[in-house]
């Protein structure tokens, strides 16, 4: 069993995530410093807005700490591959850019051999010993991201722009081919007139 840590918020995210990792660390240290740069609390619903460029553990951080979820609207993903996230705080007008450059040393430096290890384990090839060290060290690397100075994990920058719109509700009608109740702002139109799910659309794309 994980220890817990000194800090119970964090444990209640790893709680939240299901177990303890650099990347929920990391996302947990970067929702906290972009709160605190725009000097905001969680907000009760929608006016805090994120934008995340990766689809890692990072961003259920993202959405435990500043309560940004995908069902509310204000957590936006765009499939960028980077640790970078963007919160635009709508009472204010203010955003803030968080980049973390910390994996590009990790990657380049002690993460070869730790995710030599990792991809042993996660493939079942690892020894009983093997698996016992991975799990050492990725709880000690997710204590020592807790622990490490903000500027040795990412930068902040101040960023223009208005936030993505509020969510929106639309009608829904049934696809063209499967029948199926598909939100109208998703459904295609083919040459002969039918409006299609995505699903459909690709099976046609594919023929």
């Amino acid at each position: 069993m994980t220890e817990r840590s000194a800090d119970p918020e964090f444990d209640a995210v790893v709680e939240f995530h299901g177990h303890r990792c650099l990347d929920i660390a990391l996302g947990y240290r970067v929702a906290k410093a972009a709160m605190r740069a725009l000097a905001c609390e969680r907000p009760r619903d929608e006016e805090l807005v994120a934008v995340v460029e990766t689809d890692a553990c990072s961003v259920d951080a993202i959405q435990d700490v500043t309560g940004c979820t995908f069902g509310k609207g204000n957590l936006v993903y765009r499939p960028y591959g980077k640790a970078a996230y963007t919160f635009f705080d709508r009472r204010t007008g203010r955003a803030v850019r968080v980049y973390c450059h910390f994996w590009e040393t990790f990657d380049r430096g002690e993460g070869v051999a730790f995710t030599a290890l990792m991809n042993r384990v996660l493939a079942g090839g690892a020894s009983v010993d093997e698996r016992e060290r991975f799990g050492r060290t990725m709880n000690d690397l997710s204590l020592r991201i807790l622990a490490t100075p903000q500027d040795q994990l990412f930068r902040i920058s101040e960023v223009s722009g208005s936030p993505p719109p509020s969510a929106r509700i639309f009608s829904s009608e049934a696809c063209g081919r499967c029948g199926e109740w598909t939100m109208e702002t998703r459904l295609g139109k083919t040459p002969d007139g039918r409006r299609l799910c995505p699903p459909c659309q690709n099976r046609d794309s594919q023929r």
